[in-house]
């Protein structure tokens, strides 16, 4: 678990190239974790997001931090009702990427284009982190309600993906 735990952390600080190639299998995970995961996520984009608004000139960056802003603040509230109706707890999972805590607080510290590729490649590894896990949760997930909101996320999470990877390889 140990290495799972410093993936995104890792992630970030490697070279655009690289993540390309960084291919994990992912498996489900159990109901009240892949609630912790997504709580996690949405959290880690609004702050992210919020703090990229404060930081960076490059209307790339700041392009998709609104539309992460945004988009993450209406996953957080669809989550809420899937877990209502899933009748499961919030359970954020310390040993579960991703690591949010020490990238936002690396982010924090940083101006300028370090921040902007330091943001780029903390959603590149994120962001694929979630879209596996979606895809995961929405094929394999034990709980109905909680599989929808997976594959309601599942479209959205490909172009955020999608928008990440040009974020970090477009600069």
């Amino acid at each position: 678990m140990l290495a799972r735990r410093s993936v995104l952390f890792a992630l970030a600080a490697m070279p655009v190239a690289a993540h390309a190639t960084a291919v994990l299998a992912v498996d489900a995970l159990p109901d009240a974790r892949f609630v912790g995961f997504c709580q996690t996520v949405n959290d880690f984009e609004i702050a992210s997001g919020r703090l990229a608004l404060a930081k960076s000139t490059n209307e790339n960056i700041r392009g998709y931090a609104t539309r992460m802003v945004a988009e993450h603040n209406e996953a957080a509230q669809f989550l809420v009702k899937a877990r209502s109706e899933a009748g499961v707890s919030y359970a954020p999972d310390p040993s579960n990427p991703p690591n949010t805590v020490a990238v936002l607080q690396r982010l924090n510290s940083l101006t300028g284009p370090e921040f902007d590729t330091a943001y780029a490649n903390a959603q590149l590894a994120i962001q694929t982190q979630a879209h596996d896990q979606y895809g995961a949760y929405s094929q394999n997930g034990d709980n109905g309600a909680l599989r929808r909101y997976a594959q309601r996320m599942v479209p959205k999470s490909t172009e955020y993906l999608e928008y990440a990877r040009r974020i970090a390889g477009g600069r």
